[in-house]
């Protein structure tokens, strides 16, 4: 069933010598329970069409439905608290001012989640959906680890109760034991809490253990969309190959694979 539909979408921008096209004539539908990996280098148009689905953005020409029901500029607030975003840097996504407890209480305020003398005891409770102890509520985000701060991102947008989650690079600033540790975290909840993810990423090597399907993205368009799978073994574009030869090689039979690509095989 789909959750997400993308149809004829664009966007220019217009600058001072000549239009921008950042994103150019997408369609493409996301299912419930899936993760859609959108992958390319920069400038290739992937934030953008983040930003569109998050409403941070408008269309320049084509349209979004979510759950059957098209997004317009004027968002609902059922439609912005049932799509919530986990930024690329956790310290500077988390206002370091607040406690991370208020942090995550901020959205149930917003959205009006649940009783008010009940939302303290909410708060603690999406940091254990996280694997974090409750009290750390209390603590300042700049007292916490790239990891721990991650984790309170993911916190806060579960805390809404989302349908989807939109994950801009969500793992990009931190180290790779850290990196692998959220990863898991991710696919547990989407397991658990039948999640949806969109996983805005530059790299692949991520992708291949999160994404059911990847859309690959150059200069605005897109390129390919398949499974994760058929992408790695079986590209169709070049482009693809190029994005596939900068991956980690794990093991043997993989570097084999490569070569093949490579080749044309």
């Amino acid at each position: 069933m789909t959750l997400l539909s993308i149809n004829s979408l664009s966007k220019t921008f217009q600058t001072p010598t000549e239009p921008v096209h950042a994103v150019r004539d997408v369609t493409l539908d996301v299912s419930h329970g899936e993760c859609l990996a959108i992958v390319g280098e920069s400038g290739s148009g992937k934030s953008t069409i983040a930003n569109m689905i998050l409403g941070i953005l408008s269309a320049t020409a084509g349209d979004i439905a979510f759950n059957g029901q098209q997004l317009t500029a004027k968002r609902s607030t059922e439609q912005r608290r049932r799509i919530q975003l986990v930024q690329q840097n956790p310290l500077s996504s988390l206002n370091p001012k607040r406690s991370i407890g208020a942090s995550v209480r901020l959205g149930l305020d917003v959205y009006d989640i649940g009783e008010k003398n009940m939302r303290w005891a909410a708060v603690e409770t999406a940091l254990e959906g996280v694997g974090l102890p409750g009290e750390m509520r209390t603590r300042a985000p700049a007292s916490l680890s790239g990891g721990q701060r991650q984790r309170v991102s993911i916190a806060r947008a579960l805390a809404c109760d989302p349908h989807l989650l939109v994950l801009d690079e969500p793992t990009s600033a931190l180290d790779v034991l850290v990196q692998a540790r959220v990863l898991r975290l991710l696919n547990d909840l989407r397991a658990a809490r039948g999640l949806t993810y969109i996983f805005i990423t530059h790299d692949l090597a991520v992708v291949r253990n999160v994404a059911d399907r990847v859309a690959v993205f150059k200069s605005g368009q897109l390129l390919e969309l398949g499974e994760t799978a058929q992408i790695f073994t079986a590209p169709k574009t070049d482009y693809t190959r190029q994005l596939i030869g900068a991956v980690p090689v794990v093991d043997e039979a993989e570097l084999k694979l490569r070569n093949q690509l490579a080749e044309g095989a």
